[in-house]
């Protein structure tokens, strides 16, 4: 993912099924970091109306290694993923907003927020850290 624009960035994404699936997008890809928003949907909720935390692992985890695959390269893998919940997701799209705080020769550290927008207003509702490991092939 070394040097790769939106459009190819988004290719990527689209290579995974899950992703197709979920009709998550990759809307911002430059040495600031990556956004990834997903349009929120009833399959998305648990019992209580709000954005299962699954969901949120899954925007958190994919946002964080297409982050780190920015300064590592293309074969990527994530190595740790936390997320942190810290008010219930409503509204109808998540805003998932990644960036590399630190870079080893084969390893990156980085960290996640996950916002929820409703009528155009977002409010911050997760975040998260991710260490992503460069893959070497033998």
């Amino acid at each position: 993912m070394g040097d790769v624009e939106l459009q190819q960035a988004q290719q990527i994404l689209d290579a995974q099924p899950f992703s197709r699936f979920l009709g998550a997008r990759l809307t911002r890809w430059d040495t600031s970091g990556v956004t990834l928003e997903l349009d929120v949907r009833p399959e998305f909720l648990q019992q209580h109306g709000f954005v299962h935390g699954g969901v949120q692992a899954y925007l958190a985890d994919n946002a964080l290694t297409f982050a780190g695959g920015q300064v590592l390269g293309g074969n990527v893998l994530t190595a740790d993923v936390a997320v942190n919940y810290l008010r219930p997701a409503q509204g109808d799209t998540l805003i998932t907003r990644a960036t590399v705080q630190a870079q080893a020769s084969a390893k990156a550290v980085t960290l996640v927020e996950i916002f929820a927008r409703s009528d155009g207003e977002e409010y911050l509702c997760s975040v998260g850290t991710g260490t992503i490991a460069a893959i070497k092939h033998k």
